[in-house]
This record gives C-alpha cells, structure tokens and sequence, in this order.
C-alpha cells in the first residue's frame, strides 16, 4: 500500500445521529462519480472508474472488534464494498474522507487506549468503479444537472415502471440499463408511453430495458396478486388506500366494488369472509380477479362479474342490496361501495339516483342503515379538496349535508396542481327513489318560489323609495 502524505486541515465538528449512513457520499467530492460522465447517453461502464485518496486505520486483527465501534459512525459505505478489509496480518478499516480530515478528527483519547495511534492511520489510493454506485447516485451523475431528474419509479414484481418526463426521454436507454443494473430481481424497465385513455384503463407500456415478460407476481399488504402488467391496471401507490378500506370492514359487512381491477379492495374483503360483489369491464382484468380470488381461496365469499360499472350498479347491486335492505338480519353488519377510477367514476353517480321506487323500500325500517359509497376522483387546480366535492355533488344532483358526508381524503399527488381524493358519503332514502330529473325539477319549483317571495319585497321596496 502506498502512503500519500497529506496536510493537515482544520477539524471539522460533526453533529452526532443515531442515523447509519450519516455522511451522504454525494455530499463529498472525492467520491463523486467522474465529471465527464454528466450527459452520457450511452451506457459505458468502463468511463466511471475512478482513483481517489480515502482515510483509513490498519490495525492488527485482535483489536478489530474493539475499534470498530469507537469509528463505526466514520466507516466508508458504498455499494459492493466492505469497509473493513484483510490486509496480510491486520485489518484495514476505510473511512469516510467528509468527516474524517487528519488524525485529529478521529476519537484520538479513545483509539490509544487501545494501542491504536497516530502511526495506524493513513490516507491510501482506492479504486472506486460503476458497481461501487447505486442508482440514484449514477443516475445524479449522468442526467442534466439543470433540470429535474428521475424522482421516482413503481415496483411490480419483476418490472420496473417509469413515467419519464420529456427531458429525460433522450436517456431512457440509459435510465434503464442502469435501474436493471441495480435493482435486486429486476428484469423488465418500461416507461408509460401515453396517458390512459383506452377503454379499458390500462397503462400503454414502452419496454426501454429487458425481457418483454409482463405476467408479474407481486404481494400487497401481504396478499399475492398475479396479473398481466401490460393489459390491466394496477398502481403500488395505491397500496396504503386499499388497506385504508379494506380495515374499515368486518366480517359479514358487504362491500360492492364497482371498478374491481384484480381485487385489490375485493380479496382482502373476502379473504376477512366479508361478502364481496366485484365487477370489472375488462375481460383481461376480470380473468385475474377470478385467479386471485381463487389462489388466496376466498371464492365463497366472493361474486365476480364481467360488467359495466353502471349495468352492474344497475342490475347486480341493485338486487342484491334491496335484498339486504330489506333483510332483519342486517343490523349489525355495513355496506359499503367502492368505485376506484378516478378519471371518470363520479360519472356513474347518477346511476344511484331513483334506483328504487317509494314503493320498494316503504317497508323498510326508520333505522335501517344505507350504504357508504367510497368514489375516488382527480381534481386539477388551486383548491382540489372543493372541486372533488363540487364533482360529486354535480353528478348526485344532491347536496352532501353534515349526516351524509362522511369524509373528503386526500389519496396522493399525480401531478403539479393535479390531486387525487377520496369521497366517503351516505346514500339516503330520498336520493334512491328519487331520479335526477324530479330532483332537478324540484330545484327549479324551489328557485321559482323563492323569486316569488322575493318579488313583492322589490315592488315594495319600489314604492317606498318612488
């Protein structure tokens, strides 16, 4: 090993924490990625190589275990390389060079109780090369230094899902070879080619890395989910609201899942043995209901059709839940309905509205509890929590009161201004068997009645001030 003499620099104090990777590598110029990669499109492993001047101890082996935790906090982390190294009869220990600038900025009284001194420390040349870097510290390196770079990526099993935006499409390539390159079991790197506007709702996938394999394997909170990644919808981001809801059911509650996906609300319902009605337009998307229902072996407790959301609303949740309604053994059990597609799911509102006649629920008890409609939308704007109500309330035709609103939950940001909720309401008698059209005529005898009141207060108000 070749000792390179170094000067002496003024001691730098460091804040102590209990945090592991305290001294961010990014942090330090030494062990930065080569300049001359900044903007390479391409590829090239081979140009990261780089030779640097790091700090470190050399201590025989019988006093290793007693060193290392008066400097663990200094040791130098980086991928594929072990801070503590066999050199002929001794240990090497690396250093991190930000906090550690001369002898004196190690815990000197501490270290020469333990016969380690001035004479054991040292500053060597070390080789660092592309696999000492992760990800994120190679991806900082490559892309423009001015504008934004890669923020974030989904997980789904063995894929990797980018949504790049136009700066960092001239470095796709790159992008993924070096995310395939880093990230454990990962096989398959695609980028969202275009917004989701087919009928079906499912990402338009461009493959930028690996194999075309797109059947994934994934588990969420806990349960195993299996589907084809490239024809039906599924959003990892999504995971906490699904277990939000899927919490708030019982066993013996009912819950109807109007937009069912691959059951990512309705298997963790029935596999609580609540009873589950799911419904999915997309054939594909209804296949993959159907398997994971049956792997996770929850096919008694759960109904699944092949539908549009509104006929389903219409005919199957329809009969069933008058049924119920009309049952005595219901008082100790909820409903609830979820309507997870949030570009366009307050549309299918409406469908509640005069879903009964007076007739059919005359019989039914001043103390039966109507169902919680869960519906999940986007809001673009300055005030988004106001729109997503707005939405809902323009397509009930009904205003949402204290009793009847239950909670307006913001779900996760999908783009600048651009926010997505959750609005939790109750359906009521009056907006079951009343239609849209009465509904809107008698806003309109209300508005007309109301100017009549107010008409004789002008023509008074007139005469007073003649």
């Amino acid at each position: 090993m070749n000792f390179v003499p170094r000067l002496e620099v003024p001691r730098i104090t460091i804040i102590s924490t209990r945090l592991r990777h305290y001294f961010r590598n990014m942090n330090c110029s030494e062990l930065l990625p080569p300049a001359s990669v900044r903007g390479m499109r391409e590829l090239q492993r081979a140009e990261f190589q780089k030779r640097v001047q790091v700090p470190r101890l050399r201590v025989p082996e019988t006093q290793v275990q007693r060193v290392i935790p008066l400097v663990k906090k200094f040791l130098l982390k980086m991928e594929h390389m072990h801070p503590v190294r066999a050199v002929e009869k001794s240990r090497e220990i690396l250093l991190h060079p930000l906090p550690i600038q001369g002898w004196e900025s190690l815990p000197t009284e501490d270290l020469q109780k333990q016969l380690v001194t001035q004479e054991h420390f040292c500053f060597a040349e070390l080789e660092l090369n592309y696999e000492n870097w992760s990800a994120n510290e190679i991806l900082k390196s490559v892309l423009p230094e001015e504008e934004e770079g890669m923020t974030s990526y989904s997980r789904i099993g063995h894929i990797v899902h980018l949504n790049l935006r136009d700066h960092l499409l001239p470095y796709k390539q790159l992008i993924g070879e070096v995310l395939r390159d880093k990230l454990p079991n990962c096989r398959t790197v695609v980028n969202k080619a275009s917004t989701i506007d087919n009928t079906y709702r499912n990402f338009q996938l461009e493959l930028i890395c690996g194999e075309a394999e797109y059947q994934v394997e994934t588990k969420e909170n806990g349960i195993p989910f299996e589907f084809d990644f490239s024809k039906v919808y599924w959003n990892p981001r999504l995971s906490t609201e699904h277990e939000r809801i899927v919490k708030l059911l019982q066993p013996g509650d009912v819950l109807y899942d109007v937009f069912a996906g691959v059951g990512p609300f309705s298997v963790p319902a029935a596999k609580k043995r609540c009873h589950v009605l799911a419904n999915d337009l997309n054939p594909v998307s209804f296949h993959w209901l159907q398997h994971n229902a049956k792997r996770n072996k929850c096919l008694s407790y759960i109904q699944m059709f092949n539908k549009d959301g509104r006929q389903f609303i219409l005919e199957e949740l329809r009969e069933h839940l008058l049924q119920r309604l009309r049952s005595t053994d219901t008082s100790s059990s909820a409903t609830h309905i979820t309507m997870n597609l949030p570009a366009m799911a307050v549309e299918f509102l409406d469908a509640f509205r005069g879903l009964y006649t007076d007739k059919e629920l005359a019989d039914l008890s001043d103390t039966v509890v109507f169902p919680t409609v869960h519906v999940y939308s986007f809001a673009k704007g300055e005030n988004t929590k106001a729109l997503v109500r707005e939405q809902v309330e323009q397509n009930l035709a009904a205003t949402l009161d204290d009793n009847q609103l239950q909670g307006i939950s913001f779900v996760r940001n999908v783009a600048p201004n651009k926010d997505m909720y959750r609005v939790s309401f109750k359906l009521t008698r009056h907006l079951l068997t009343t239609p849209k059209e009465a509904e809107a005529n008698n806003a309109r005898k209300r508005s007309a009645q109301d100017e009549e009141k107010v008409e004789p207060e002008v023509a008074a108000a007139k005469v007073k001030y003649a």
